[in-house]
């Protein structure tokens, strides 16, 4: 393998030969430049690796060497070095395109695990009008997110941008859109792609163990902490936290995240020192975060911390063209998961589809999909197969073709249903399911007949509801 060379542009000859000997011992050739020009004229004459640069250049700054990497070799990844708290400074440079920063003094142990990170980055991938011009079909590449509409396609080419970069990214967008796949897509195909990614719901930690959740607790910090707890943060250390439905977050758990994500690190409950972590955050939520922080409900230094990029994905009815193909990927998994023969959309369920305005995203036609193939009788889906209320939710009330199937998959498809009311329902569910099964001796066959079911719905019924 060729070596990797990297260009450095600082005018401080102690932070340069710091720098230099560091790469050498990692493999890497460096090349430093100590003014802004020289590394312009440094980047036209050769193909670097990696950049580093100093934001104080003595005819210029490091946020105009970023621009114009930028706008001359994207593809080049730059990590700027900031003066010890200069976090505003460190963000401007990551909404610009940096793909890191590092604070002076300079930790070695943080700048190497930078500099293998930025050398992990695959290659650009095609712009939207590339993409395009090649004519590159949607589900062509490992990517789940389906669809070939503009939507979709531009969604696709930010997500790569976005993975060549380790800034903070804010993902809005209705219930159902599939905001943690954009997540994990980032994650997927950046320079961490190896180390965790894990997902919290930030709703649905009560309040009192949030502060372990987050960062962990030694033996014997409170009552019932009988060992040490790794907390959410060391979880991921290395990878990528994903913070879902980030609004819930109490005001006082705010102010900790706020520090966590400004110092880099984290002090367990009950622990004597801070502790290093290197987290990528990522956050979400389909609640307005803009209007939480007006109305005082969230803090506005930690919402300029995580919306330093934000990213916006299309509800379904703005890419009504891909209800098709992802209408056919969603039967196609069913088919799978169920072990039944393959199924198939009928023209007419097709079209109903179609003319749905699906306020539950694609969540919603996964919750519609799985019903319909509950209630067909073989592997075509017609159009009286699929249930489309007027007003764009979900049934709740049950059928008397299907009593127990009807109470299912309100809870998905609609963001008004009590979740009380869910786990009472399939409570009721699971315990007339197990009483039919033991009444019939464990046969399924039978004991769907008598709770009123076909085979098939009483399978997806024990799927669904986790029964064994």
């Amino acid at each position: 393998m060729s070596i990797r060379h990297v260009l450095v542009v600082d005018d401080e000859p102690d932070i340069c030969e710091l720098l230099e000997i560091t790469l050498a011992r990692m493999g890497l050739e460096a090349t430093t430049a100590n003014r802004l020009q020289p590394a312009r004229a440094l980047l036209a004459e050769r193909d670097f690796d990696l950049c580093l640069t100093d934001m104080r250049l003595p005819d210029g700054d490091g946020l105009d060497l970023v621009r114009h990497i930028q706008h001359q070799c994207p593809e080049l990844p730059v990590a700027v070095i900031t003066a010890h708290g200069s976090v505003d400074t460190a963000v401007q440079a990551l909404k610009l395109g940096a793909f890191d920063f590092v604070s002076k003094p300079v930790d070695l142990k943080q700048l190497r695990e930078l500099i293998d990170a930025a050398l992990r980055l695959e290659p650009v991938a095609p712009t939207t009008e590339d993409a395009q011009s090649l004519s590159v079909p949607a589900g062509t590449d490992t990517s789940p997110l389906l669809g070939a509409s503009k939507p979709m396609q531009g969604l696709r080419a930010t997500i790569h941008k976005l993975a060549r970069s380790q800034a903070p990214v804010f993902i809005s967008g209705e219930s159902g859109s599939g905001k943690e796949l954009v997540a994990r897509e980032i994650h997927r195909l950046g320079a961490r792609a190896e180390r965790p990614f894990v997902p919290v719901n930030c709703g649905a930690i009560p309040g009192e163990l949030m502060e372990s959740e987050f960062f962990g607790h030694r033996k014997g910090a409170f009552t019932g902490a009988n060992q040490d707890h790794t907390g959410l943060f060391q979880s991921a250390d290395g990878g990528t936290l994903f913070l879902d439905e980030v609004a819930d977050l109490p005001l006082p758990m705010q102010v900790k995240l706020l520090r966590a994500i400004q110092e880099r690190a984290i002090k367990p409950v009950g622990g004597t020192r801070e502790l290093p972590v290197d987290v990528r955050i990522l956050s979400a939520t389909h609640h307005d975060l803009e209007k939480a922080v007006r109305e005082g409900r969230f803090r506005q230094d930690l919402y300029y911390r995580l919306n330093v990029i934000e990213l916006k994905v299309p509800p379904l009815r703005e890419r009504h063209s891909d209800i098709g193909h992802l209408a056919t990927h969603i039967l196609q998994r069913i088919s799978e998961q169920w072990g039944m023969e393959a199924l198939e959309l009928a023209p007419g369920a097709r079209e109903a589809l179609q003319r749905h305005s699906f306020p539950g995203n694609v969540r919603e036609l996964e919750n519609i999909l799985e019903r319909a193939a509950t209630l067909c009788e073989g592997p075509r889906i017609d159009a009286d197969n699929i249930d489309l209320p007027a007003n764009g939710f979900a049934a709740t009330h049950p059928s008397s073709q299907a009593p127990l199937d009807d109470t299912s998959d309100a809870e998905t498809a609609t963001s008004g249903t009590d979740p009380a009311l869910d786990e009472q329902l399939a409570a009721q569910e699971r315990q007339a399911i197990a009483t039919a099964l033991q009444q019939t001796g464990g046969n399924r066959t039978a004991a769907a007949r008598l709770l009123g079911l076909s085979f098939r719905q009483l399978r997806y019924r024990l799927k669904k509801l986790g029964i064994e």
